[in-house]
């Protein structure tokens, strides 16, 4: 394995094979760390540090010597740039939970990479704790559903568990098959706050003992519905019983 890179663009797919036809797997956003397992033409096989997940980027010029010490708190956070003195809004963004280093600022911005800024506002420090789980949950409710997606963009229902980690920067799996194995069983069958509900392939969150929210694909975005009644439809609809519930509060 190779060096250490930084992912320097907003957002990336991460991809099953080398081709723009294969399967998006999973994203990595900016200030992301990776190992090179393998360069093959204008993709390389990488091997993502948080998670240990592996697929193909395309190839390009990453980062080597970066040290993220804010990182976004808001869904996504425009980028500016700068002309005549003047910030311009530009139609790209920095998603949620992205690290960045701050090479400039003023009273407003901080510029982030060369001649890209961002709102003061939108950041915190790297290692700030976000303990709520609620907080970050509901930012991403009405969120277009993505598979294999991880911003405000699209996400899925894995990656909504998920990134409440990666803000924290707290090891989690990014699979749902991963993160049921990696789970503890939660001890008793009543349901409450911070329950983390498994199914073949699916995966949800409990707000309170009966409020869930999902990244759900027949509603094709993020949705929060009664607990009870959500179990009911996946059984009914999926043919699909509950396979494990842990809590969000174990890890």
């Amino acid at each position: 394995m190779k060096n250490n890179f930084f992912y320097n663009f907003s957002l990336g797919n991460i991809n099953a094979k080398p081709s723009n036809n294969s399967e998006t797997l999973s994203q990595i956003l900016y200030g992301e760390k990776f190992k090179v397992l393998k360069n093959q033409k204008n993709w390389v096989k990488i091997k993502t540090n948080f998670d240990n997940y592996i697929g193909y980027i395309k190839k390009n010029y990453f980062y080597k010597n970066f040290k993220p010490t804010f990182k976004i708190k808001k869904t996504k956070s425009r980028i500016f740039i700068k002309k005549k003195n003047k910030f311009l809004p530009t139609k790209n963004y920095l998603f949620f939970a992205s690290g960045i280093s701050v090479l400039n600022k003023n009273k407003r911005l901080i510029e982030f990479k060369k001649d890209r800024w961002i709102k003061k506002s939108d950041i915190v420090k790297i290692d700030h704790l976000e303990k709520d789980f609620l907080k970050i949950m509901k930012l991403f409710k009405s969120s277009k559903y993505l598979w294999g997606g991880k911003t405000s963009d699209g996400i899925d229902c894995s990656a909504l568990i998920q990134i409440y980690f990666y803000y924290n920067r707290i090891f989690f799996p990014r699979d749902t098959k991963d993160q049921i194995k990696f789970c503890k069983r939660k001890k008793g069958k009543n349901l409450s706050k911070g329950d983390i509900i498994f199914w073949k392939g699916h995966v949800g969150i409990c707000l309170s003992k009966s409020k869930f929210i999902h990244a759900y694909g027949p509603k094709k975005k993020v949705v929060v519905m009664p607990t009870k009644q959500t179990i009911e439809l996946i059984d009914k609809t999926a043919n699909l019983k509950v396979k494990k519930v842990s809590n969000i509060g174990n890890y």
